[in-house]
């Protein structure tokens, strides 16, 4: 049977659902989700691969106009996974949809959308009425030019064997991409720093804003004993830094007995997480620190 293969680039406004989208397409979670928005700050690659297909889904940040430096990184990682991919899929919130935002930004990527296969996903439609459903693809059909626009519930699972299917249909014959039991091309190190940022917006929620990055400074994997990993939680003010601490150490203890009980269970194995607290001030507009920690594209420095 001949192999199809190719990419398949995850993008929206924030909080549409793209990684929730990316986590129930693969059956485990591989991209990091809160309610805060703009939650992923990196392309995350998620690998589907089942039978004679293998679909590499790269999931972007949150669409937005860049007003600090740290966002125009994200910004480039959009931009990037077009040129990489064989088809985009536009995910809309369908429960908050605005014609008035997707028209934006069908505008603004209008040369991108043109030079691919342009999928419209309607995330949360378990949230509306069936006629609603109806009435939304009829008005996206008649006032844009996709190419599928397939209805889903990305926490529900509903939808989401169809999309995959559809996706399949437009992809050319291929060697695979990857390994077929491949979810992921990004490192440990990676999403252990992301399960550690996750479980800081969680926790913290309004008291730390979105400016938290995670600097994973050790890895030992240990044949004998538990792996180590030493952490910094980096924020911008003294104030953040002893809200993460907490009285006498309490929140960060906390902190760190749900991240090592997470990353245990992703990398299936025990460990021993030291977790530290640094102030870099206004570092999301620090070149330095920026150019130090990602690269090019906007992806982390691993």
């Amino acid at each position: 049977m001949q192999k199809i293969s190719g990419f398949a680039a995850i993008i929206g406004t924030p909080n549409a659902g793209k990684s929730t989208l990316l986590n129930s397409i693969l059956g485990q979670n591989i991209s990091i989700v809160t309610s805060k928005p703009q939650t992923t700050r990196n392309k995350i690659f998620g690998i589907y691969t089942k039978d004679n297909i293998q679909i590499v889904f790269v999931d972007t940040p949150g669409i937005l106009d860049p007003k600090y430096r740290l966002q125009e990184f994200m910004k480039k990682e959009i931009d990037s996974s077009f040129a990489e991919s064989d088809i985009i899929i536009l995910v809309i919130d369908a429960f908050k949809y605005d014609s008035g935002i997707l028209k934006s930004t069908y505008e603004k990527y209008r040369t991108e959308f043109s030079a691919h296969k342009l999928f419209c996903v309607l995330n949360k439609i378990d949230l509306l009425k069936k006629e609603e459903v109806l009435e939304m693809i009829k008005e996206v059909s008649d006032q844009f030019k996709f190419d599928e626009i397939i209805p889903v519930s990305a926490t529900k699972k509903f939808n989401i064997d169809d999309l995959i299917s559809t996706i399949a249909r437009y992809l050319p014959e291929s060697e695979f991409y990857f390994e077929p039991d491949a979810v992921t091309s990004q490192p440990e190190k990676f999403f252990v720093a992301e399960i550690i940022r996750q479980n800081v917006l969680k926790q913290f929620k309004d008291e730390i804003p979105f400016s938290v990055y995670i600097d994973v400074e050790e890895f030992k994997e240990r044949e004998a004993g538990k792996d180590y990993i030493r952490a910094s939680i980096i924020v911008e003010r003294d104030s953040q830094k002893a809200i993460v601490i907490g009285t006498s150490g309490s929140k960060i203890k906390s902190l760190g007995e749900s991240s090592r009980r997470e990353i245990e269970n992703f990398l299936g194995r025990k460990t021993y997480l030291e977790l530290f607290v640094k102030v870099r001030k206004d570092w999301k507009n620090d070149e330095d620190f920026l150019k130090k920690n990602f690269n090019k594209q906007g992806a982390p420095v691993i």
